[in-house]
């Protein structure tokens, strides 16, 4: 399947809380996951700009995305640790981009490196979180 086409499938089977916050993915493959996230003012702290939790939650369904594309038929993924910085606000109005990338993809745990972009290309946040892989429970 064509990389257009995964990040359609996965825009209609996204999880609920990320169709909820408006996570749109526009590349998935194994090796780079891409999404956007359109800051409205629901997505925001007081003054409007991106919520720190919004950015955490945008970069940890990117990396579930990235762990599923990469694990073993028949297994799931759960993060077990995510570290965030934050470098830039990110103001209502703009699109948030999430590029996310595979720092070590091991059989049990896979490490997952998320950057957050403004749309000025500047770097707004960098998460790493660390996602179990393990076989589903019947």
């Amino acid at each position: 399947m064509a990389d257009e086409n995964l990040a359609e499938a996965f825009n209609e089977s996204n999880a609920p809380f990320a169709r909820m916050m408006g996570v749109k993915m526009t590349h998935v493959a194994k090796d780079r996951i891409e999404g956007e996230l359109e800051v409205t003012k629901d997505h925001c702290t007081i003054p409007e700009i991106l919520h720190g939790g919004a950015i955490m939650a945008f970069a940890d369904n990117m990396g579930g995305i990235g762990a599923f594309m990469n694990m073993p038929p028949g297994s799931m993924t759960t993060t077990i640790e995510s570290k965030t910085n934050f470098l830039r606000a990110v103001p209502v109005g703009q699109t948030a981009r999430a590029v996310t990338t595979p720092v070590n993809l091991g059989r049990t745990l896979q490490v997952w490196k998320t950057d957050i972009f403004r749309e000025d290309g500047k770097l707004a946040a960098v998460v790493t979180q660390t996602q179990l892989v393990k076989a589903q429970q019947a």
